[in-house]
């Protein structure tokens, strides 16, 4: 038997805009002929979707880096750049989509509303040098860069979606049970350890009336925990609106029903307290298995649930007895309380990984000796800052170094004393 592939840790990033494009048409009385250099494509983006053949998170285990193209650089003669293709990204519905780092909600993929979500967009194309042509600077030689991608590390998780989950400790009979009532085929044995694969089935009473069941994997102590597999399927049962708790009344392998009851509870209440307050039946199988008539367990799991308003239905899944009026039961159930599956709100902005527009500036020695740098990363950074203050030319250094600047003049052969002109102001140069 696999195992039921639920989680992943994968890699995601939208694609870079397509650069800005530098070029002068040729043409008498314009200088350099004019400029006619295209806008760069946009970046493909990165868009999950639901598709209803999948079940598993299975295919993430093996390709972990998905990565959308960058849009095409601007061409001459006002071309634009094509945009690029985006990158969609097939998962099972109830997934859920998480920023890796901080364990944020971005999306959850349940629902009719959230069958196609784009969670990275592509970076903007950059303007082309057409657009920055200013009665004072007819012949811009520089072009907007494209917007770099967005980039993430996410996990994965597969929640499954069903009206109600069965729970109970290993091998008490709930595979028997859903395959009874349902069309779920699960493997049916006498595993001591767990069903690895939370089965779905559909439970049809007819007259359009009916619900999903799933078969949330046998809990044991400590699952809240992590021990042994119970924490990676508690999650499964966060969407379901009705738990039927299934016990062994026979007690055929020696286990007391009302401890197992109780210990499934304390688990269910350690991992998210919520659980507790949704409706909870009790289904007492194996009674084909008791054959002594006085046998109280029946009695005594209804004096100590049914005042808690926790119902109890002596059933058996081998010979069907009670299973009718389990299922109406739920039925009934489900109607009273929230009509769809919870569905987990987005707690996480990708927006904010963007911290700032990537604008552009060009940086050219004239005939004086002195070092030009201009365009309008510089012109707006200029136009909000006050550089007779300590603090506004404190900020402007700052600026100069961690956009790039300095580096730059650097790489343009500036030497100490010589001078930077920028829009009409003069700063000498100093390490």
């Amino acid at each position: 038997m696999s195992m039921f592939a639920d989680q992943a840790r994968i890699f995601i990033k939208s694609g870079k805009g397509g650069d800005g494009h530098v070029s002068f048409r040729r043409e008498l009385f314009v200088p350099d002929g004019g400029p006619d250099g295209g806008d760069g494509g946009r970046g493909g983006d990165i868009i999950f979707q639901v598709d209803k053949g999948l079940n598993t998170l299975y295919d993430f285990r093996h390709v972990r880096k998905y990565v959308a193209k960058p849009g095409e650089e601007g061409g001459k003669r006002r071309c634009h750049g094509k945009d690029a293709e985006d990158l969609v990204i097939k998962v099972p519905e109830g997934t859920v989509i998480r920023d890796a780092e901080s364990g944020k909600v971005i999306a959850d993929m349940s629902g009719e509303e959230n069958q196609r979500k784009i969670i990275l967009k592509g970076g903007k194309g950059g303007c082309g040098n057409m657009h920055y042509a200013t009665s004072t600077m007819q012949a811009p030689k520089y072009a907007q860069p494209g917007q770099a991608g967005q980039e993430l590390w996410v996990i994965l998780e597969l929640k499954v979606i069903a009206d109600v989950g069965l729970v109970g400790f290993p091998n008490v009979g709930k595979s028997t049970l859903i395959s009874r009532v349902s069309n779920a085929k699960p493997k049916i044995a006498n595993y001591h350890f767990t069903t690895l694969d939370p089965h779905l089935g559909v439970v049809d009473l007819g007259d359009g009336k009916g619900f999903v069941m799933a078969d949330i994997p046998g809990l044991i102590e400590g699952a809240s925990e992590g021990i042994g597999l119970g924490h990676n399927f508690l999650k499964h049962i966060e969407r379901t609106r009705v738990l039927i708790h299934v016990v062994d009344a026979a007690s055929v392998e020696g286990r007391d029903p009302i401890a197992d009851i109780k210990a499934i509870n304390k688990e269910l209440e350690a991992y998210n307290p919520e659980l507790l307050t949704r409706p909870q039946v009790i289904a007492a199988n194996k009674i084909d298995a008791i054959y002594d008539e006085e046998d109280p367990t029946i009695d005594l799991l209804k004096e100590e649930f049914e005042p808690l308003g926790i119902k109890v239905y002596p059933i058996s899944g081998v010979s069907g007895q009670g299973i009718k009026e389990l299922m109406y039961a739920v039925y009934e159930l489900l109607q009273t309380g929230e009509r769809k599956p919870g569905v987990f709100e987005a707690e996480f902005a990708v927006d904010s990984l963007r911290l700032y527009e990537n604008l552009p500036f060009t940086v050219e020695k004239n005939d004086d000796g002195e070092y030009v740098v201009e365009g309008p990363l510089i012109e707006k950074m200029l136009g909000y800052t006050n550089l007779d203050s300590e603090k506004g030319f404190e900020f402007f250094q700052k600026f100069l170094k961690e956009r790039g600047i300095l580096a730059r003049l650097e790489e343009e052969g500036i030497e100490e004393g010589d001078t930077v002109r920028m829009y009409g102001l003069a700063f000498d140069y100093y390490k």
